[in-house]
């Protein structure tokens, strides 16, 4: 009964709440320089302040990203990114009061990053607009409509007539596309509820575990003479050659050994290098980043640092000169990976909301790509699902967009969600 009412106040209401999405998508959230200069999430964190009143929300809070949060992350949990600029950077907190003691909390990150090569969108990517089946608009996929369906999830509801049988939260947070700040800001704050939704685009699949990250800096020495002089030289690139063949070994030794049944196996991929000056003079000096992917509970980052360095350090030891001259390795930038319990009643309670607002069952699978779920899973202790509107190939795309039904059926799922959860 309920299901059929939600199904008829959605269609009655699509426009209205697709308005709401157009609006945020249009306010210009984006980071810069992928957080460490700032971002400029308060316009849209404002906004979302006026919809959290209009919806009547019994509490909202602003919370100031502090980089003492970060610090405390980065020493407790191997988590968080340090340097970024926070200047007028905050979360934004919102409550629901419902019936009963027991609780929901929705996350979303409302800050984005630049739009795509602008000059090859449709349109202009801050004039978000539907085409066809189509929400189009930069950040509208990552993850602007997933944030906005989960509000007019309440939304729908209210426009129902039905009553929250449960207090429904809301943590929209800055600072994600960074590494994920704005959730572990949100963490050390003390923000919790019994359960988590981090609505993150899945393409109508429920992420239920993703890959932890580990990027690490390589820098290795040479001696810089003319190219003509070879013997006479060091050539740091040809050096660092080496050393990319032992990670690519240690890369070979993971694939055969950890398996995952929702991932990918771990994988390292060198993704920049560079070093040297001119084609006739051997370089003094090569620097390559790395990022290393692994998987959860039969990996962890302790592991895959010591195995990691301990394999470039063996190398070294096999060369007469980098025995004597040892890389300089450092890190700069960690994410745990998360997997939550299948059979735990958090995720029965979405198989059957997912049923009910669709009529079939959700596949339950795993993400290469890690998200905030890690913090609310880890950290919080919160039991921590992911889904939303919109697929990772849209993220970060020119002409990003969602379709309309993915948009309103994530609506529609929370809804539900919100009601099975209470039972």
């Amino acid at each position: 009964m309920e299901n059929r009412k939600l199904e008829e106040v959605l269609n009655k209401n699509k426009q209205k709440y697709i308005n709401y999405l157009l609006k945020l998508a249009s306010i210009d959230t984006h980071d810069i320089g992928h957080g460490i200069d700032g971002g400029l999430e308060a316009a849209g964190q404002d906004y979302l302040i006026e919809v959290f009143k209009e919806l009547g929300a019994t509490e909202i809070i602003k919370d100031q990203l502090k980089e003492e949060s970060i610090l405390q992350c980065r020493k407790l949990y191997n988590e968080g990114n340090t340097g970024h600029n926070y200047e007028n950077r905050y979360n934004v907190y919102a409550s629901f009061s419902g019936k009963k003691d027991k609780s929901i909390l929705f996350n979303g990150h409302i800050d984005t990053l630049p739009a795509e090569m602008p000059q090859k969108w449709s349109f202009p990517p801050l004039e978000p607009r539907v085409v066809d089946n189509k929400i189009m608009g930069v950040g509208v996929a990552d993850m602007k409509a997933g944030l906005m369906a989960s509000i007019m999830a309440t939304a729908l509801l209210r426009d129902a007539g039905i009553d929250l049988p449960i207090t429904v939260k809301y943590a929209s947070v800055c600072d994600e596309e960074g590494g994920g700040n704005g959730s572990l800001c949100a963490a050390i704050s003390g923000v919790h509820a019994d359960a988590v939704v981090v609505c993150e685009p899945t393409n109508y699949e429920l992420i239920a575990a993703h890959m932890g990250w580990v990027f690490f800096q390589v820098e290795v020495e040479g001696i810089a003479v003319h190219s003509g002089l070879k013997l006479s030289g060091v050539n740091a690139i040809e050096k660092a050659y080496k050393l990319m063949d032992a990670i690519h070994e240690l890369e070979h030794n993971w694939l055969l050994k950890y398996k995952h049944p929702l991932l990918p196996p771990p994988s390292s991929n060198v993704g920049v290098i560079y070093g040297g000056e001119a084609g006739s003079t051997i370089p003094d000096y090569c620097c390559f980043k790395t990022c290393v992917h692994y998987l959860p509970r039969v990996m962890s980052h302790e592991q895959v640092v010591e195995e990691y360095i301990n394999a470039i350090l063996r190398r070294c030891e096999g060369d007469d000169w980098l025995k004597d001259h040892k890389p300089k390795i450092t890190i700069y930038q960690t994410g745990n990976p998360f997997e939550m319990d299948l059979e735990h009643p958090f995720t029965k309670a979405f198989q059957t909301a997912y049923q009910n607002a669709r009529a079939r069952q959700i596949k339950i699978t795993g993400s290469p790509a890690g998200c905030d779920s890690r913090t609310w899973y880890n950290i919080v202790k919160c039991p921590t699902l992911q889904y939303g509107p919109g697929s990772l190939e849209q993220c970060h795309t020119v002409d990003e967009y969602v379709t309309i039904d993915q948009y309103l059926d994530a609506i529609k799922i929370y809804a539900n969600l919100i009601l099975e959860w209470a039972k």
